[in-house]
């Protein structure tokens, strides 16, 4: 239905991620995966949703000199949020077991920003979704990271895996988001961009 409405549009998606690239076929889209480095770093000022979108933002300038004047470049970022300061990416083990015992028996948001860029116009939206985790043993939080290795999560967790499954009580808000996009932004966007022309 949208990769229709997109026909005469190049959907680029600047993500590794296989999560953010299963959603987009999912919507049965058209796209283009181009990856490009970027060093994920972001004025400490910032604070919440303003990191998010900064870094979305971020990873999409290096591909702006490059855009055709039909492409839709689609970059994105998601943070962890929890006692006022953003969780990223756990380097080793031991980082993710302190991140994980964090988030045991508390409430985190999760925050996912999309950077929508195009030859003319950037168009930057976000979405937060709650979680609350049971009390986790040390016992389970070794178990999922031996298991799972979750170096590539911020958070050092995914909502679909195992601790998900175990360890979420209850969600506020987007499922997906969680998981790493908003996918029900994502498709508004990008039908807004369609019925705009």
């Amino acid at each position: 239905m949208l990769n229709e409405k997109l026909k005469n549009h190049h959907i680029i998606l600047a993500s590794g991620s296989p999560r953010r690239q299963e959603f987009f076929r999912n919507l049965n889209l058209d796209f283009e995966i181009r990856l490009k480095p970027v060093k994920e770093e972001y004025p400490n000022r910032l604070t919440h949703f303003e990191i998010s979108n900064y870094l979305a933002q971020l990873k999409a300038l290096p591909f702006k000199e490059e855009l055709n004047p039909n492409d839709i470049l689609i970059t994105s970022d998601t943070i962890v949020w929890h006692n006022n300061k953003a969780l990223g990416k756990p380097h080793d083990e031991n980082e993710a077991f302190s991140i994980l015992k964090s988030l045991s028996d508390e409430t985190h948001e999760v925050i996912t920003s999309v950077c929508f860029t195009t030859h003319t116009f950037e168009k930057t939206l976000h979405a937060i979704t709650k979680v609350a985790f049971k009390s986790l043993t040390d016992k389970e939080i070794k178990y999922y990271i031996k298991t799972a290795k979750p170096f590539d999560k911020a958070g050092a967790y995914g909502i679909q895996d195992w601790i998900g499954q175990i360890g979420v009580t209850k969600l506020e808000g987007s499922y997906f988001n969680v998981m790493g996009l908003p996918i029900h932004l994502v498709y508004k966007t990008l039908n807004d961009i369609a019925e705009a022309e």
